[in-house]
């Protein structure tokens, strides 16, 4: 009885070790920084090396609040290499005082109320006939396909941006890495 006891004890503390290492490895890591799901969307992105545009940008806007607020958000995130690729001087003219509204209406166009995982985005892929159309914060639409297990994010300008990150989940969201800044209007 003895050994079943202490066979089961420590079955259990083999599970229980495995759990929490499991937990461990789950932090994604994005811009050489784990993107911890107990934190939020802006306390992750300040840490990502490859999301320091991406911050400034929603500092400048004064979205700061909104994306620390209780959510849930889809993120859809440029990275620093998806802002260069705009023309030259945009970055730096978006971020002025005075387009902080063009601002904030581009990236709440990066944005989708409610938390959508890959698995809810491919359930509404398929379920869209092989499109699903969200609906942005900004009051926007992005279309959102998916080919060879990789999700596409179409904009209004018919602009792409693939997920290079997917399911870097937040305490109020999730966060999906894109390679293209969408545009709308």
């Amino acid at each position: 009885m003895q050994t079943q006891h202490k066979l089961a004890s420590i079955g259990l503390a083999l599970a229980l070790s495995l759990s929490a290492a499991s937990s461990f490895a789950a932090d994604v890591m994005v811009g050489g920084a784990a993107m911890l799901p107990t934190k939020d969307i802006i306390d992750n992105a300040v840490n990502s090396k490859d999301h320091t545009t991406l911050v400034a940008a929603i500092k400048a806007a004064g979205l700061v609040d909104t994306l620390k607020g209780p959510g849930p958000f889809t993120v859809f995130a440029p990275t620093n290499a998806a802002f260069d690729a705009l023309p030259a001087g945009t970055v730096d003219t978006l971020l002025k005082p005075e387009n902080k509204d063009t601002l904030s209406g581009i990236l709440t166009y990066h944005v989708v109320a409610g938390k959508m995982d890959a698995k809810a985005l491919t359930q509404a892929i398929a379920a869209g006939k092989s499109k699903a159309t969200l609906k942005t914060v900004a009051g926007g639409k992005l279309v959102a396909t998916a080919k060879g297990g990789k999700v596409m994010v179409t904009d209004e300008k018919g602009g792409v941006a693939h997920v290079t990150i997917a399911d870097v989940y937040q305490s109020n969201g999730v966060i999906h890495v894109v390679d293209k800044v969408l545009m709308h209007q």
